[in-house]
């Protein structure tokens, strides 16, 4: 440890506290939801007939109670509900309905002030109930408790000797092994309640899952009557669910507030039940609101969106509850953009004012690093500064833009999810090639549509096309199906290759389907261009394109995620045709996926996120902006720079990452800039700009930046510790933003930065031995220099103070200065 870290311990405070990062309380708001003293009408939610048919059926009511002067409010649990006449069916305090004879009746839910609501009901196939559909009403069940789950006998393995397929998905194989497996031990159809599946069920007999069922459960029930009818499985030609819909599918609720929800399977013969208690529920946010088993959703206090997933028979649906934390907004910002429209919509609704316009020292250094992947020179912050032009932020933008920085920043982001590294040191050529070709491209603004065509129907030597370097580690038909769906579309389509997604509608069948786009990929070793074994050489192998599903042994024609089968013929490449869909303006997942990974890039939290994960059980914070900035995207012709310069341009990007008395809790919705530490290769730039240090690496020209490497064969553990991507995957997840011991050791102590302070070309010699310059000069440049602004006058103050006591050593003085600002958070984050 430096002996002079007590002296500067004020300093490194002191600068701490100009960084917004730290936590403030909100105090409480004002409720925004339904006054229940006002006189409100009762609705039932939908207001449709219920139909219970046969003695398992069960309905989920809702009640709603609406005011014209306050939002709709849940009440299913707070009016008392009867039916006339009686004895047709019973309602519990829940609004539960279940059959007791055939027949119609009315159910009447009584409110305060006498305020009711009726509807009708009908009970049929109760006394000659219809055979039980093994599919439809019995492997629910399973997955509703989480018997066919992966960690039970959903396993590959099964557990204790018992195996389901997992979630259900292959109902013909739960069959067999339930009903057929073991000689039929399993279910006694003479006495039902004899069975092995209800003993272990119930606990009755020793089972490693615990009690499951209740013996008195309509579950239990379902399950003895299904043996009792001799286990039947039902007709080939039984109705299936073809989607399942939720109600409401929206609401605003309080703070503390709840909303029931009822879960709607719908039939392809046009049918429908109530399979509210059967399905399966998730919060996407526990800190939020959770939801019990039965679809009661509860809040906990935060304000803001949360999602609800339903699932049921592979079907999943999605309830959105927005919790304003209803603080009155006089104004908001003068939106610039389509994107403040939408930012400052959303903000208003949700009742959380937004942080302040930043100044422009915060935005000039910010927006260097988001853009240009590196702090601005002093020159370039004294100019800035002084600049009295009202657009010179949209100026500094477009210079940005223009500049090759630019091009080599989100070169490093692009080379790294598209694997571009060295396997080994005859790698070298090829990958500097396709580094060299994304930096080109993205200089160049090649159209994103253009871009992707180039590397997905790259064929021929790596030395003529480099995009063909992108097959050298995406070598398998998976491994290209999987990466090309999350990086292109968003689609992380990985588990589908097994079994049917358990979070997305994808399939077996529409995995299989997609990687038949690149089933006729064919390689052989380079022999020219770079006159290497280790480079691939990509061609189309002639053929009919297809892929066999390992399950059902059919052969799939190429189909894009949602789309009807392509007929190809032998000597068509069906990458050209994969290509062609994914980029067709009416394609619903290629521009969200890019305009979600910029938004992430710039605010540091996508609007779906992780921003490669866009399923519907993960929806966007503002569908509205993530709809327009795709449809905008579209609309400039995939121009990369253009979304760059919109994002850069919108008062939302601007805002102060300074919280306000309301917005410290808000992560969601952009009410203020998110503070995140510096990337990996910009944070080891940033410390050799400012000690004036020149980045030396290993097998490289010195003075090349790190945002310059083409790769990560580059050794550095600067680098290693605050986490560059190893290129292992398509994922940006590799590239770790945390903050750890390690690194601030690494700053604090480590023989690489105190050389870089102690250079005798860096900085702080420099300025010790700058006899011209006054101290407040000196200090002035370092501050522009490491932060992008002058000092305060405390600052100033500490600085001088400290130069002044240690006049016979100024070389140290200095470089303790420069260590100082160094490790503090202003310059460790963007902010």
């Amino acid at each position: 440890m430096r002996n002079t870290f007590l002296t500067l311990g004020i300093l490194v405070s002191s600068l701490a506290t100009g960084l917004a990062v730290a936590v403030a309380a909100a105090p409480t708001p004002t409720s925004n939801t339904a006054n229940t003293k006002e006189s409100a009408s009762l609705r039932f939610e939908p207001n449709t007939e219920v139909h219970l048919r046969g003695p398992d059926a069960r309905h989920q009511l809702i009640v709603t109670a609406h005011s014209p002067s306050a939002d709709p409010k849940d009440v299913t649990a707070a009016v008392s509900y009867h039916a006339e006449p009686r004895g047709i069916v019973t309602i519990d305090s829940t609004g539960q309905v279940a059959p007791l004879a055939e027949g119609t009746a009315r159910i009447i839910a009584e409110g305060p002030a006498g305020k009711r609501a009726t509807i009708a009901a009908r009970v049929t196939d109760l006394t000659q109930p219809p055979s039980i559909n093994f599919a439809n009403q019995i492997v629910p069940i399973f997955t509703k408790f989480g018997c066919n789950g992966g960690g039970c006998h959903g396993k590959s393995t099964g557990q204790n000797g018992f195996k389901l397929s997992l979630l259900g998905f292959v109902p013909s194989e739960d069959y067999e092994y339930i009903v057929k497996e073991a000689g039929g031990r399993r279910v006694f159809p003479a006495a039902p309640d004899h069975s092995l599946l209800l003993q272990k069920a119930i606990n009755k007999m020793a089972h490693g899952g615990g009690e499951r069922l209740a013996i008195d459960s309509p579950e239990y029930r379902l399950l003895r009557r299904w043996i009792e009818q001799g286990m039947p499985l039902g007709s080939k030609d039984a109705p299936v669910v073809e989607r399942i819909e939720v109600f409401p599918k929206e609401r605003r609720l309080g703070k503390s507030g709840h909303q029931q929800l009822a879960i709607v399977a719908h039939y392809n013969d046009g049918g429908s039940d109530d399979v509210t208690r059967e399905a399966q529920y998730d919060s996407n946010d526990t800190e939020m609101a959770t939801v019990s088993e039965t679809g009661l959703v509860e809040t906990l206090g935060a304000a803001g969106d949360v999602a609800i997933m339903a699932r049921y028979q592979g079907h999943v649906a999605v309830f959105r509850g927005s919790v304003p934390l209803g603080v009155p907004i006089a104004s908001m910002p003068q939106p610039r953009n389509f994107i403040d429209e939408h930012v400052f919509a959303k903000l208003k609704d949700l009742g959380i004012p937004p942080s302040p316009r930043c100044d422009d020292a915060t935005f000039l250094r910010r927006v260097c690093v988001d853009l240009a992947g590196r702090l601005p020179t002093v020159e370039e912050v004294e100019q800035f500064l002084a600049d009295t032009n009202p657009s010179k932020r949209d100026l500094k933008i477009d210079e940005l833009l223009a500049s090759r920085d630019y091009a080599e920043n989100f070169a490093t982001k692009w080379s790294a999810v598209l694997r571009n590294k060295r396997g080994k040191d005859s790698h070298i050529r090829g990958t500097y090639a396709f580094y060299h070709w994304i930096r080109d491209s993205l200089d160049e603004n090649k159209p994103f549509d253009r871009f992707v065509h180039e590397i997905i129907t790259a064929s021929g030597d790596a030395a003529y096309h480099p995009p063909v370097v992108w097959y050298r580690d995406v070598k398998t038909q998976e491994q290209q199906t999987e990466d090309v769906a999350q990086l292109f579309l968003g689609m992380r389509i990985q588990c589908a290759r097994c079994h049917h997604h358990p979070f997305e509608t994808w399939s077996q069948r529409d995995y299989y389907g997609f990687a038949a786009f690149f089933s006729r990929v064919g390689r052989k070793q380079g022999t020219n261009g770079l006159r290497t074994d280790d480079e691939p050489r990509i061609y189309h192998r002639r053929g009919k394109a297809s892929a066999r599903n390992p399950k059902s042994g059919k052969q799939l024609a190429p189909t894009g995620l949602g789309s009807e089968p392509i007929d190809l013929g032998a000597d068509q490449d069906p990458r050209h045709a994969l290509v062609d869909w994914m980029t067709a303006k009416e394609n619903p997942y290629f521009a969200p996926a890019l305009v979600n990974r910029y938004w992430k890039h710039f605010f540091g939290r996508g609007l779906v996120d992780p921003e490669d994960d866009m399923r519907v059980t993960n929806p966007s914070s503002n569908p509205a902006l993530l709809r327009s900035m795709s449809q905008h995207f579209k609309e400039s012709g995939f121009d990369l720079k253009d979304l760059a310069r919109t994002i850069c341009r919108s008062n939302a990007y601007q805002l102060s990452s300074t919280p306000n008395a309301h917005n410290a809790k808000d992560t969601r919705n952009f009410s203020r800039f998110y503070p995140r530490r510096l990337t990996a290769e910009i944070l080891y730039d940033a410390v050799s700009h400012a000690t004036g240090a020149v980045p030396r690496f290993d097998k490289v020209p010195p003075g090349t930046r790190a945002v310059e490497l083409p790769d990560t064969g580059v050794n550095s553990y600067f680098l290693e510790v605050f986490g560059r991507p190893r290129s292992s995957s398509a994922c940006e997840c590799e590239r770790s933003g945390d903050v750890t011991i390690a690194q601030s050791l690494h700053l604090l102590n480590s023989k690489e930065v105190q050389e870089k302070l102690h250079s005798s070309e860096g900085r702080a010699i420099r300025l010790a031995g700058a006899k011209e310059k006054q101290d407040d000069e000196k200090i002035r440049e370092l501050y522009l220099t490491v932060f992008a602004r002058p000092p305060s006058q405390e600052e100033r103050t500490i600085a001088k103070q400290h130069l002044e006591s240690h006049r016979d050593s100024q070389d140290q003085a200095f470089q303790d200065l420069l260590w100082a600002l160094i490790n503090s958070k202003e310059f460790l984050f963007n902010h």
